[in-house]
């Protein structure tokens, strides 16, 4: 049903808590056209769902003369068949017109994973973020008035050294004002190679349990209300999975802005 296609690998950002520009190298792209005729493959053995993953995809085309993320979306549903076509993440500095006008293609699914990471500027300009806290939610905004009803997921990283409790209620005050329909929040945990892995000033364990108590509780609520906001509304949905109960089969799959239905 869903097949998994890489569009770009490596990266060059350098984030300060993150290994993969050491273990994965430089960023490089991989033609549109290559991209194309794999997808076409896929479509041709019943895949309804592409998604396509990368480590920077924001990013992609720097390597390929005229090419950017935009004109190799535009060309994907140009010259393939695909019935969904999903892009797995993007970083809010990545949010512009050119690439928010394709998702007026109803092929693309109307799902942004936005990478937070944190709420307060302090904390980002630790962890070499390319974004504040403003241009985030400036990013959120023209995602919501180009593509109405999308569902925008995140990242959050807690406990990052430095993480003061105003830290902190910044990252919560963020989540409030956005209302994302997801989050994967994840304790800070050392990396050897980073450069985080030298900076002073630990967030201890019980403070980040504490912390990461408090982000899901406030996160599973917003979430919970996106999926309320739904009910009643008709969407198309890819079914992945078939489980038979007493009382009979039940079916399990995605839609679109990625909410699990059965």
């Amino acid at each position: 049903n869903r097949a998994m296609v890489k569009i770009q690998e490596g990266c060059d950002q350098v984030c300060a808590y993150c290994i993969v520009p050491k273990v994965r190298g430089r960023e490089r792209s991989i033609p549109q056209a290559s991209l194309a005729s794999l997808i076409n493959e896929h479509v041709s053995r019943g895949c309804k769902e592409v998604v396509l993953t990368g480590t920077q995809l924001g990013s992609y085309g720097f390597d390929i003369p005229g090419e950017s993320l935009a004109s190799m979306l535009s060309g994907l549903l140009r010259d393939t068949a695909v019935p969904r076509l999903r892009v797995s993440s993007l970083q809010a500095q990545e949010i512009e017109g050119e690439l928010l006008a394709l998702w007026a293609d109803p092929r693309l699914c109307r799902h942004f994973h936005l990478a937070l990471q944190s709420g307060s500027d302090p904390v980002l300009s630790r962890m070499r973020r390319r974004y504040d806290a403003a241009g985030y939610l400036e990013a959120v905004g023209r995602i919501r008035e180009a593509a109405p009803g999308a569902s925008i997921t995140t990242d959050i990283i807690v406990g990052f050294p430095g993480e003061s409790d105003a830290d902190f209620q910044q990252t919560l005050d963020l989540c409030e004002r956005v209302g994302f329909a997801a989050v994967h929040a994840f304790p800070y945990s050392v990396r050897p190679g980073t450069s985080a892995a030298y900076l002073k000033d630990r967030v201890d364990p019980e403070t980040k349990a504490a912390r990461m108590k408090t982000l899901l509780k406030v996160t599973r609520r917003h979430a919970s209300a996106y999926r309320a906001a739904i009910v009643g509304e008709t969407r198309t949905v890819l079914w992945e999975e078939r489980r038979a109960r007493t009382r009979g089969e039940v079916w399990s799959g995605l839609t679109g802005d990625y909410i699990r239905v059965v």
